[in-house]
């Protein structure tokens, strides 16, 4: 699509799926040689506010460990070239390249809105997954809290939750994880891609180097708050090869529990990614998608339930053999030992018309 942009994870504006016209740039060469005031304007974050009607998604998926969820960003900038959201940004009439790294919808009024929800007359408490389309605590909650204020509404109502990031941001939230945590209400996942910090760099360039999240890992580890972590996505040839290593810098830094997921390319990400391969590791590029299409019955991907996240054929089956012997051989349990708890929920009061009197 283009050349690398500093930063970046997509090259270019790559046209969503919905677009009925696109527009390409071209070089006519009027400008001539490389002089700074021709160069192009590398593209700049932008946030926008987007008032919600609703927080709370909720999915019946058989192979995903959670039915419900919230969101508090459209968009994510860490700009991870694999990211399975990227589709997303098509519905808003957006690119699924660029724009969803750099135009960034925060939704400002999401700790209302939640706490509206969860006021609801037969309301069915649950844990709820934060930050699952894109990452709860991305650079731009530095400045806007969005992920800290809807934590402080589960502190409020003692709601059980559960956090997954790749962005070492996420210590600055001890002081509400660890009162919660002791009342066995949240748990933290971490995204390792790979231990490399070059590659990491290239696959999630605004994300954590991965000395950073494991650093993250053993602070909250050692405040008290349960810590797992997932190996996602594995990706052949790019970083399958550090899977035991992975599982064992995360076991060494206090996770409790481990999981992979393998390389999803759903809609706009196929293109976007083979973009990278070609842009990174050219000489694999061709190896690694041959082999990913092996994984998914010939094609880039197939969204079957049960297939998603694991594939199929010779290499599916290797790789879950590896990952079943490491966590084996590391101590990690099967699963966490006991769920998160329900019963201390209190829903917060409905607003009122009338106002409060006390």
């Amino acid at each position: 699509m283009g050349e690398l942009i500093k930063g970046r994870g997509s090259t270019g504006y790559l046209p969503g799926r919905f677009e009925v016209s696109v527009t390409d740039a071209v070089d006519d060469g009027w400008h001539g040689g490389e002089e700074e005031e021709f160069a192009p304007v590398l593209p700049r974050t932008q946030v926008r506010e987007e008032v919600a009607r609703s927080v709370i998604s909720r999915n019946s998926s058989p192979d995903i460990g959670f039915s419900q969820s919230v969101n508090p960003y459209r968009g994510c900038e860490h700009g991870c070239s694999y990211c399975f959201a990227r589709p997303s940004h098509a519905y808003l009439g957006l690119s699924p390249g660029l724009d969803f790294e750099t135009k960034i919808f925060a939704k400002t009024n999401a700790p209302e809105v939640l706490r509206r929800e969860l006021a609801r007359p037969g309301y069915q408490v649950s844990p709820i997954a934060l930050g699952i389309n894109t990452d709860a605590y991305q650079p731009v909650e530095r400045g806007l809290q969005l992920t800290r204020r809807l934590i402080e509404v589960f502190a409020e109502t003692r709601h059980p939750f559960t956090l997954i990031t790749k962005n070492a941001l996420v210590t600055r939230d001890l002081d509400l994880l660890a009162p919660l945590a002791r009342q066995n209400l949240v748990r933290v996942h971490f995204s390792v891609t790979s231990l490399d910090n070059r590659l990491s760099a290239a696959l999630e360039p605004r994300a954590s180097a991965p000395h950073a999240r494991l650093r993250a890992m053993r602070a909250l580890r050692e405040a008290g708050v349960p810590v797992g972590a997932m190996v996602a996505p594995v990706i052949p040839w790019v970083n399958d090869s550090e899977l035991e290593a992975v599982l064992e810098a995360v076991h060494q830094a206090g996770a409790e529990s481990a999981g992979y997921v393998l390389l999803r390319l759903p809609h706009e990400v196929s293109p976007l990614f083979r973009d990278w391969l070609q842009n990174h590791v050219p000489d694999r590029a061709a190896h690694v998608m041959s082999t990913i299409q092996q994984l998914r019955g010939g094609k880039d991907y197939d969204a079957s339930f049960g297939k998603r996240m694991r594939g199929q054929g010779v290499y599916a089956d290797l790789l879950a053999r590896r990952f079943a012997l490491a966590v084996k051989r590391l101590g990690f349990p099967p699963r966490p030992a006991r769920g998160l708890d329900h019963s201390l929920f209190v829903a917060p009061r409905a607003p009122s018309p009338q106002g409060e009197l006390f």
